[in-house]
Protein backbone atom coordinates (compact mmCIF):
# COMPACT_ATOMS: atom_id res chain seq x y z
CA UNK A 1 0.00 0.00 0.00
CA UNK A 2 1.04 3.58 -0.68
CA UNK A 3 0.31 6.72 1.31
CA UNK A 4 -0.94 10.15 0.34
CA UNK A 5 -1.21 13.04 2.77
CA UNK A 6 -3.74 15.68 3.68
CA UNK A 7 -2.92 18.88 5.52
CA UNK A 8 -5.70 20.65 7.39
CA UNK A 9 -4.80 24.29 7.91
CA UNK A 10 -5.89 26.85 10.50
CA UNK A 11 -4.98 30.43 9.56
CA UNK A 12 -6.33 33.76 10.89
CA UNK A 13 -8.24 36.33 8.85
CA UNK A 14 -11.74 37.59 7.99
CA UNK A 15 -12.30 35.16 5.10
CA UNK A 16 -11.06 32.29 7.25
CA UNK A 17 -13.49 33.23 10.00
CA UNK A 18 -16.37 33.08 7.49
CA UNK A 19 -15.37 29.56 6.48
CA UNK A 20 -15.13 28.55 10.15
CA UNK A 21 -18.76 29.56 10.60
CA UNK A 22 -19.74 27.32 7.67
CA UNK A 23 -17.66 24.30 8.70
CA UNK A 24 -17.85 24.59 12.49
CA UNK A 25 -14.14 23.74 13.02
CA UNK A 26 -10.92 25.74 13.20
CA UNK A 27 -9.28 24.03 10.22
CA UNK A 28 -10.50 25.90 7.16
CA UNK A 29 -8.20 24.76 4.36
CA UNK A 30 -7.31 21.37 2.85
CA UNK A 31 -4.07 20.55 1.05
CA UNK A 32 -3.35 17.35 -0.90
CA UNK A 33 0.26 16.18 -0.75
CA UNK A 34 2.36 13.37 -2.16
CA UNK A 35 4.72 13.40 0.83
CA UNK A 36 4.47 13.98 4.57
CA UNK A 37 6.87 16.96 4.50
CA UNK A 38 4.46 18.78 2.13
CA UNK A 39 7.17 19.35 -0.46
CA UNK A 40 4.81 18.25 -3.26
CA UNK A 41 1.59 19.68 -1.89
CA UNK A 42 -1.18 21.37 -3.87
CA UNK A 43 -4.52 23.02 -3.27
CA UNK A 44 -7.05 25.54 -4.52
CA UNK A 45 -6.50 28.59 -2.37
CA UNK A 46 -4.53 31.81 -2.19
CA UNK A 47 -1.90 32.21 -4.88
CA UNK A 48 -0.06 34.46 -2.43
CA UNK A 49 -0.67 33.93 1.30
CA UNK A 50 -1.13 37.67 1.94
CA UNK A 51 -3.69 38.29 -0.85
CA UNK A 52 -6.99 36.44 -0.33
CA UNK A 53 -8.71 37.78 -3.47
CA UNK A 54 -6.16 36.11 -5.77
CA UNK A 55 -7.09 32.45 -5.45
CA UNK A 56 -6.72 29.43 -7.67
CA UNK A 57 -4.71 26.24 -8.03
CA UNK A 58 -1.23 26.48 -6.62
CA UNK A 59 1.65 24.57 -5.12
CA UNK A 60 1.88 25.10 -1.36
CA UNK A 61 4.93 26.84 0.08
CA UNK A 62 4.95 26.39 3.86
CA UNK A 63 7.84 28.82 4.21
CA UNK A 64 5.86 31.64 2.58
CA UNK A 65 2.77 30.75 4.56
CA UNK A 66 4.65 30.88 7.86
CA UNK A 67 6.02 34.30 6.94
CA UNK A 68 2.51 35.71 6.52
CA UNK A 69 0.78 33.59 9.18
CA UNK A 70 3.31 32.92 11.96
CA UNK A 71 0.57 31.54 14.24
CA UNK A 72 -0.87 29.09 11.67
CA UNK A 73 -1.62 25.56 12.87
CA UNK A 74 -1.48 22.38 10.78
CA UNK A 75 -2.85 18.90 11.13
CA UNK A 76 -1.20 16.46 8.71
CA UNK A 77 -2.75 13.04 8.20
CA UNK A 78 -1.93 10.05 6.01
CA UNK A 79 -4.40 8.11 3.87
CA UNK A 80 -3.73 4.65 2.43
CA UNK A 81 -4.17 3.98 -1.28
CA UNK A 82 -2.78 1.73 -3.98
CA UNK A 83 0.41 2.56 -5.87
CA UNK A 84 -1.65 2.98 -9.04
CA UNK A 85 -4.00 5.44 -7.32
CA UNK A 86 -1.09 7.48 -6.01
CA UNK A 87 0.43 7.63 -9.48
CA UNK A 88 -2.89 8.79 -10.94
CA UNK A 89 -3.17 11.51 -8.29
CA UNK A 90 0.39 12.68 -8.92
CA UNK A 91 -0.24 12.90 -12.67
CA UNK A 92 -3.49 14.80 -12.13
CA UNK A 93 -1.83 17.30 -9.80
CA UNK A 94 1.01 17.87 -12.25
CA UNK A 95 -1.48 18.39 -15.07
CA UNK A 96 -3.43 20.89 -12.99
CA UNK A 97 -0.26 22.73 -12.03
CA UNK A 98 0.76 23.13 -15.66
CA UNK A 99 -2.67 24.69 -16.31
CA UNK A 100 -2.95 26.33 -12.88
CA UNK A 101 -4.11 29.71 -14.15
CA UNK A 102 -7.20 28.07 -15.63
CA UNK A 103 -8.39 27.05 -12.15
CA UNK A 104 -10.17 29.41 -9.78
CA UNK A 105 -11.73 29.46 -6.34
CA UNK A 106 -15.46 28.72 -6.41
CA UNK A 107 -16.88 31.57 -4.34
CA UNK A 108 -20.39 30.86 -5.63
CA UNK A 109 -20.16 27.36 -4.23
CA UNK A 110 -19.93 28.49 -0.60
CA UNK A 111 -23.63 29.46 -0.20
CA UNK A 112 -24.60 26.28 -2.05
CA UNK A 113 -22.88 24.26 0.67
CA UNK A 114 -25.10 25.94 3.25
CA UNK A 115 -28.14 25.11 1.11
CA UNK A 116 -26.86 21.54 0.58
CA UNK A 117 -27.20 21.92 -3.18
CA UNK A 118 -24.52 20.45 -5.47
CA UNK A 119 -22.96 23.14 -7.61
CA UNK A 120 -20.15 22.90 -10.17
CA UNK A 121 -18.74 25.71 -12.24
CA UNK A 122 -16.11 24.51 -14.74
CA UNK A 123 -12.59 24.68 -13.30
CA UNK A 124 -13.88 26.37 -10.13
CA UNK A 125 -13.37 24.58 -6.82
CA UNK A 126 -13.06 25.12 -3.12
CA UNK A 127 -9.99 23.56 -1.51
CA UNK A 128 -11.99 20.63 -0.18
CA UNK A 129 -14.10 20.04 -3.30
CA UNK A 130 -10.96 19.96 -5.45
CA UNK A 131 -9.28 17.43 -3.19
CA UNK A 132 -12.41 15.28 -3.00
CA UNK A 133 -12.80 15.33 -6.79
CA UNK A 134 -9.17 14.38 -7.48
CA UNK A 135 -9.39 11.50 -5.03
CA UNK A 136 -12.73 10.36 -6.46
CA UNK A 137 -11.41 10.42 -10.03
CA UNK A 138 -8.54 8.23 -8.85
CA UNK A 139 -10.91 5.68 -7.34
CA UNK A 140 -10.77 6.88 -3.72
CA UNK A 141 -14.38 7.60 -2.78
CA UNK A 142 -14.52 8.91 0.78
CA UNK A 143 -17.84 10.72 0.98
CA UNK A 144 -21.43 9.84 0.20
CA UNK A 145 -22.23 13.17 -1.44
CA UNK A 146 -21.30 15.33 -4.42
CA UNK A 147 -17.71 16.56 -4.28
CA UNK A 148 -18.87 20.19 -4.38
CA UNK A 149 -20.49 19.73 -0.95
CA UNK A 150 -17.37 18.38 0.74
CA UNK A 151 -15.90 20.70 3.37
CA UNK A 152 -12.71 20.68 5.48
CA UNK A 153 -14.84 19.26 8.31
CA UNK A 154 -15.48 16.11 6.25
CA UNK A 155 -11.75 15.53 5.93
CA UNK A 156 -11.24 16.36 9.59
CA UNK A 157 -13.73 13.66 10.61
CA UNK A 158 -12.40 10.92 8.32
CA UNK A 159 -11.88 7.62 10.13
CA UNK A 160 -9.56 6.24 7.44
CA UNK A 161 -6.70 8.63 8.18
CA UNK A 162 -3.81 8.53 10.62
CA UNK A 163 -2.55 11.74 12.23
CA UNK A 164 1.20 12.18 11.80
CA UNK A 165 1.49 15.79 12.99
CA UNK A 166 -0.66 18.40 14.72
CA UNK A 167 0.71 21.70 15.95
CA UNK A 168 2.14 24.99 14.75
CA UNK A 169 3.40 25.46 11.22
CA UNK A 170 6.57 26.97 12.66
CA UNK A 171 7.40 23.73 14.49
CA UNK A 172 6.43 21.62 11.47
CA UNK A 173 8.77 23.60 9.23
CA UNK A 174 11.65 23.32 11.70
CA UNK A 175 11.16 19.57 11.99
CA UNK A 176 11.41 19.31 8.21
CA UNK A 177 14.26 21.78 7.77
CA UNK A 178 12.12 24.46 6.15
CA UNK A 179 12.53 28.14 7.03
CA UNK A 180 10.59 31.16 5.76
CA UNK A 181 12.41 33.39 3.27
CA UNK A 182 13.57 36.64 4.81
CA UNK A 183 12.19 39.59 2.89
CA UNK A 184 15.41 41.59 3.15
CA UNK A 185 17.41 38.77 1.61
CA UNK A 186 14.83 38.34 -1.13
CA UNK A 187 14.83 42.11 -1.80
CA UNK A 188 18.64 42.18 -2.09
CA UNK A 189 18.46 39.22 -4.46
CA UNK A 190 15.95 41.06 -6.68
CA UNK A 191 18.02 44.27 -6.72
CA UNK A 192 21.19 42.40 -7.63
CA UNK A 193 19.39 40.51 -10.37
CA UNK A 194 18.06 43.78 -11.80
CA UNK A 195 21.49 45.41 -11.74
CA UNK A 196 23.07 42.49 -13.53
CA UNK A 197 20.29 42.49 -16.13
CA UNK A 198 20.80 46.24 -16.79
CA UNK A 199 24.47 45.54 -17.45
CA UNK A 200 23.65 42.66 -19.77
CA UNK A 201 24.94 40.01 -17.37
CA UNK A 202 23.31 36.99 -15.76
CA UNK A 203 23.06 36.94 -11.97
CA UNK A 204 23.83 33.55 -10.48
CA UNK A 205 22.56 33.20 -6.90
Amino acid sequence: MAQIYLALVDTPGLFASMIRRVTGIDYIHVVLSMDEELQEAYSVGRRHPAIPILAGFEKEDTGKIEKVFPTARYKVVSLSCSEEQKEQIALKLQECYEKRYQYHYCVLGLPMILLNRPFYQKNHYTCSSFTANVLQESGIVLFDKHFSLVTPRDFYELKQTQTIYEGTLRTFNRLNGCYPIRRRRMFRHMVRKLCFAMNGDVYES
